[in-house]
């Protein structure tokens, strides 16, 4: 199948572009490399440099590659950054993604697998969470993309668009290829391996006093290799009609439960320090993945913290720099 990637040069879409090759996909990767790195393009796929709000040259490069679907990962995606610049998040994950299916539209392109997040569900009461949970996002970022799950909803019904949305938990650990590389970073895990690697000088937890067994905040990781096979699996499963899927592995661990499984993976020391909370984050974010198990046949095979903090580990030791050598 010939696959369009928007976002394919960032951290989920390098490995996502890796994993459609590996399955027999041809790969396009569409971004306009403000968040991800050229290198990380896998040198097997195609690669064009363009703007997501570029309806025209989006239009023009799905039929130029005879495009048979998309897989939407182009996205702003920091919840802090959401609080204070909402109208970057809205411009960019709303206004350009209803760009991106305009473009599909021109062409006839007909099936879309959409990056969407956890943060739809807000601070949900019941854990895990499942599909049917209400949405109530706590941020601009989970706004953004549950209004641009909406607008899919309707261009399903209007025009037969049909669109998987993957409600993603914490994407964590890498392949021997790619890796997370942001400036700035913001994720948990490289922020501790760089603690780890002697570039930073400690761990900042924000916030140790949240309703948890230890204070800190419980996320739910789900390695990325994980992550992208299920987007390969709903790429076929969409024909029939559309779907919402949780992607997670249906347990959590905490800041300090990551903290100090990374000293063990590493052997090294990590200190960490004391910061306020960060506005927007929910205390417990743990994903019911029952559904997509049941429908897709998805079986992860990547799901305990130490391999995922130690494949990320191993990926930051060979790119100390990060794509930056």
């Amino acid at each position: 199948m010939n696959v369009l990637v928007t976002g394919g040069a960032g951290y989920i879409g390098s490995v996502m572009v890796e994993q459609l090759i590996a399955h027999g996909h041809h790969a396009v990767v569409y971004d306009n490399l403000s968040e991800g790195h050229r290198v990380a393009v896998a040198p097997e796929a195609a690669f064009v440099e363009g703007d997501l709000h570029d309806r025209q040259k989006l239009a023009r490069v799905m039929g130029e590659h005879r495009a048979e679907a998309v897989i939407h990962m182009a996205a702003s995606a920091l919840v802090g950054e959401s609080v204070s610049d909402p109208r970057k998040y809205y411009h960019n994950n709303l206004t350009g993604g209803l760009s991106l299916l305009d473009a599909m539209l021109d062409v006839g392109v007909k099936r879309l697998v959409f990056s969407s997040t956890c943060a739809t569900y807000g601070a949900a009461e019941e854990m895990p969470i499942t599909e049917i949970a209400p949405p109530l996002p706590t941020n601009p970022y989970g706004e953004s993309k549950l209004a641009f799950e909406r607008a899919l909803r309707w261009y399903d019904d209007a025009y037969g668009l049909r669109y998987a949305s993957m409600r993603y938990f914490n994407a964590a650990g890498a392949t021997e290829r790619y890796g997370e590389d942001h400036d700035p970073e913001h994720h948990l895990i490289p922020l501790v391996l760089r603690v780890a690697m002697g570039r930073a000088e400690c761990v900042r937890i924000f916030g140790e006093d949240y309703p948890t067994p230890d204070g800190t905040c419980i996320r739910d990781y789900i390695h990325v290799i994980d992550l992208a096979e299920s987007h390969i699996l709903a790429l076929t499963a969409i024909n029939e009609h559309s779907r919402i899927y949780n992607l997670g592995y249906g347990s959590g661990y905490s800041v300090s439960e990551v903290v100090e499984m990374a000293r063990q993976v590493t052997g090294r020391r990590i200190p960490t320090e004391r910061a306020p909370r960060r506005p927007g984050d929910p205390p417990m974010l743990i994903a019911s993945a029952d559904k997509i198990t049941r429908e897709l046949g998805w079986q992860p095979r990547h799901s305990e913290l130490d391999h995922i903090i130690e494949t990320a580990w191993h990926w930051h030791l060979e790119h100390p720099n990060g794509y930056e050598e």
